[in-house]
């Protein structure tokens, strides 16, 4: 069995419902299918189940731009984000282009045939699908396999060892002496919530992060709802959560010792006298180098006051049976250890994707405007925003490939191609822009990014409108 589409969209998370709302809207007449691997949309949304799950963002820009985000709360739990997908998905009438388990497991382009040929699993079977063009929003992390750093001793561990994307359901950990490896996101949601219930919860740290409170509900956007038409207060506070974070990561950039210096003076304020600042909230890092962990009206903070509740900064000698001994000779004990500890990245959920017979080493390519590698033809690569709102990233990437598929019917072509010219002379990047330790593991398995041209790597939300807007989309690509 053979189908064939104009485009094919591999994904139904947020990246891939963004996707088909630009093609639906912006490519009429033109024929399209979301595949999607799993039993059920909505991506992390519908993957991660760890207690207290909730966005790192604010609603307003994480939201989708064609369905704005309503509630007062800006930052919502994972069922609710969720629901919110769903409803979406059924508002629009894109859930009627949704074929779920369906995953991709080869995709190959032919020059001869301007075509790629999907072979995609379904029902222990499978089936071949045609596209003229590929849209991956399939996300840029594993989402069988989590990432699992060396842990000297962790099999000898007696306990029940969690790694967050996969949390176990039904997991009783009341009772329980619980140790969090990890200071990102995930560790800071974590241990709020399950302090609430557990005999003892501690985050084991290598190093730490920059935490900031901010409120669940801003205080001006209920008056905006109030005393303006909806559709005015939207766009008003959207600009808002827009501009807001931009300005300080500027201020970040401009005086990072400054705000080095406000954010000690702040989070010191906040802390327990049991728990000093030094080492345990003194990042090596400058504000803004890496993503902001946020606290929702300060519970990372507030659960620090509890006295089954602490912070731990050290490197593991190893794991035994009873918990966790580190190179400075304390020990923990435990019941459960979460490695909270990162993502696996990869890209393409998995898929080979062969260009006329060889497959692709995605390490020795450059990324082409953040959302086509070089020498691969009419695909696009859907990756968001690392340091602010994910979907941000993903839409104004979708606007691109509408635009470029344009420029194809424009000119009359079948077939866009980045190509480099190596008498440019340009240098490799890191194409992500964060230096978190998932991301430097993954280094070797990346694409990359360049210092110049259309190979640099994206610079933030306002440049890449510009670009999409206004920009020569021509410049390092050929039509064919």
């Amino acid at each position: 069995m053979e189908e064939r589409f104009d485009i094919v969209i591999v994904g139904a998370g947020l990246a891939g419902i963004t996707a088909a709302y630009r093609v639906q809207t912006m490519l009429p007449r033109k024929r399209f299918i979301i595949l999607e691997a799993r039993e059920r949309i909505g991506g992390t949304w519908d993957i991660f189940k760890y207690p207290g799950i909730r966005s790192d963002s604010d609603l307003t820009t994480y939201g989708f731009p064609f369905a704005p985000w309503t509630e007062e709360r800006q930052i919502a739990s994972g069922p609710e984000i969720a629901d919110y997908i769903r409803n979406t998905v059924t508002k629009f009438g894109i859930d009627e282009k949704i074929r779920l388990n369906r995953r991709v497991l080869t995709a190959e382009w032919s020059s001869r045939e301007k075509r790629w040929e999907l072979t995609v699993g379904v029902n222990g079977g499978e089936v071949i699908i045609h596209a003229g063009f590929v849209m991956w929003a399939s996300g840029y992390y594993d989402q069988r396999e989590g990432l699992n750093p060396i842990i000297p001793g962790i099999e000898r561990f007696e306990g029940t060892v969690v790694h967050p994307q996969f949390w176990p359901e039904g997991l009783d950990y009341a009772g329980k002496r619980v140790v969090v490896i990890g200071s990102g996101a995930t560790a800071i949601t974590l241990l709020p919530t399950m302090a609430k219930t557990a005999a003892h919860v501690t985050m084991l740290q290598r190093s730490p992060s920059y935490v900031l409170s901010i409120p669940t509900v801003a205080p001006g956007d209920g008056v905006l709802r109030k005393y303006l038409p909806g559709w005015v207060s939207s766009r008003v506070i959207r600009w808002k959560y827009l501009l807001l974070p931009r300005l300080v990561m500027e201020v970040c950039r401009l005086f990072p010792g400054l705000v080095k210096m406000g954010m000690r003076w702040i989070t010191k304020a906040k802390l327990p006298v049991n728990i000093p600042h030094d080492p345990h909230f003194e990042p090596r890092y400058n504000m803004g180098e890496q993503r902001i962990c946020l606290a929702p009206d300060g519970d990372f903070f507030e659960s620090l006051h509890r006295q089954n509740v602490g912070v731990v900064t050290g490197r593991i000698e190893a794991v035994t049976d009873k918990g966790i001994e580190l190179e400075s000779g304390e020990r923990l004990m435990a019941d459960i250890i979460v490695t909270a500890t990162g993502l696996k990245i990869q890209l393409f959920g998995g898929a080979d994707v062969k260009v006329d017979g060889r497959s692709i080493r995605i390490n020795e390519k450059y990324t082409w405007n953040g959302v086509m590698l070089q020498d691969v033809p009419n695909a696009g690569m859907l990756i968001g925003y690392t340091s602010t709102a994910w979907t941000l990233g993903v839409d104004i990437m979708a606007k691109l490939v509408v635009k470029l598929i344009k420029g194809m019917e424009e000119r009359e072509k079948k077939v866009v191609t980045p190509r480099l010219d190596p008498e440019m002379g340009v240098r490799r990047a890191r194409l992500l822009d964060i230096n978190a330790t998932y991301v430097n593991i993954a280094v070797g398995s990346m694409p990359l990014a360049g210092d110049r041209g259309p190979w640099r790597r994206r610079r933030g939300y306002f440049e890449d409108c510009w670009k999409v807007g206004f920009g020569d989309l021509g410049e390092g690509v050929v039509f064919e």
